[in-house]
């Protein structure tokens, strides 16, 4: 069945308003202008969109932007579109047994680090005025996860992509860094699972 990403992704977005910060206008509708043709036309586009681009995307902000939170939305479904196709892709060509070790190999990696002891699962800020992510809520995200890898319990994959952390200093906190593209490689094993 395939997926029309026109009706997943507005032709435009709210903005907010002028005195507010939103995503710069003109580089969204560039973006998404370019992951749809790559969406529609794979493998016949000069600057091809994968689900890694998706979610790594960033836009400047600017007064009157687009709303950050619809505009964040329509990435998350338009990242979950391509994830399934790139899966399909994988299956079609390789076979279903390449997507298992591929899922198998990633899943691994994650949960190599997922059990490590709390207070232990990343490193720490060299210095002492840096951000960092409050351990206990990091760590209690990364229960979460194994219980999601390990015993089939239920989490969204929007749950990690909007997991919000309190603010540490320096070494009273993990390196938000490394947290980030940590989660960064959870939401593409989720993505490629569900």
């Amino acid at each position: 069945m395939a997926l029309d990403i026109r009706r997943q992704i507005p032709a435009t977005f709210e903005r907010v308003e002028r005195n507010k910060y939103g995503y710069n206008a003109k580089q969204v509708d560039a973006f998404l202008s370019r992951a749809r043709n790559s969406f529609e036309n794979p493998g016949n586009t000069a600057d091809p969109v994968a689900s890694a681009d998706v979610r790594d995307v960033a836009f400047d902000p600017v007064k009157g932007g687009y709303d950050a939170q619809s505009v964040d939305a329509a990435l998350d479904r338009l990242e979950d579109a391509f994830a399934r196709r790139e899966r399909d892709d994988l299956i079609n060509q390789q076979g279903e047994e390449a997507w298992l070790r591929q899922i198998g190999k990633l899943s691994g990696i994650l949960r190599g680090r997922l059990h490590r002891p709390d207070g232990e699962r990343f490193r720490r800020p060299a210095r002492k005025r840096t951000r960092s992510y409050n351990v206990q809520d990091v760590d209690a995200l990364c229960v979460q996860l194994i219980d999601y890898l390990e015993n089939d319990q239920p989490l969204s994959v929007d749950t990690v992509r909007r997991a919000v952390f309190r603010a540490a200093k320096g070494d009273e906190g993990y390196d938000e860094a490394q947290v980030d593209v940590f989660l960064d490689r959870v939401v593409e094993l989720m993505a490629a699972i569900d």
